[in-house]
């Protein structure tokens, strides 16, 4: 994350194992990575739990990113988040990281729910989560994004393949 805030793609891919994009070192993946380090800085244990570039395919391709806002709270609940490179939308791409998101938090034993906050204007992201039995359980402003929908689901679910 530290190469990507820098602006540097060949040392960013270079300790990931994987070729990565400009879609990695736009304003707004600067940001997520100067919070999320900001986070890991504060609390290195949170760094397991915190974004990994979402791979597709023996050969590596790298789509987006994904990870959850940190480890679990105290109540079992963790939050998703992920993103889909521009070029790589429409393909399907946002559900299978969806898939590989709440299979994980479904194999921690400390996680009890999956969160997932969304704008009421990303037609995309709502339509991503129908179907896994997420349900809205309240709105919050985020000051980031601005008003966003709460959904949540059991952790335990077993998401569709």
């Amino acid at each position: 994350m530290s190469a990507l805030l820098d602006g540097d793609l060949s040392v960013a891919g270079r300790t990931a194992g994987v070729a990565l994009t400009e879609y990695f070192v736009t304003d707004r993946a600067r940001w997520l990575w100067r919070f999320r380090l900001g986070q890991m800085a504060a609390d290195p244990r949170r760094a397991r739990w915190m974004v990994r570039q979402a791979v597709v395919g023996d050969d590596g391709l790298v789509v987006g990113h994904a990870g959850f806002h940190g480890p679990p709270d105290e109540a079992g609940m963790v939050e998703i988040g992920y993103a889909v490179a521009p070029r790589f939308r429409r393909q399907g791409y946002a559900r299978s990281t969806l898939v590989e998101l709440l299979r994980r938090a479904a194999a921690e034993p400390a996680v009890t729910t999956v969160r997932a906050t969304i704008s009421p204007g990303n037609v995309a992201s709502l339509a991503t989560i129908s179907g896994f039995g997420f349900v809205e359980v309240g709105e919050q402003w985020d000051e980031e994004d601005g008003r966003e929908l709460v959904f949540e689901v059991a952790a335990r679910r077993v998401p569709p393949g």
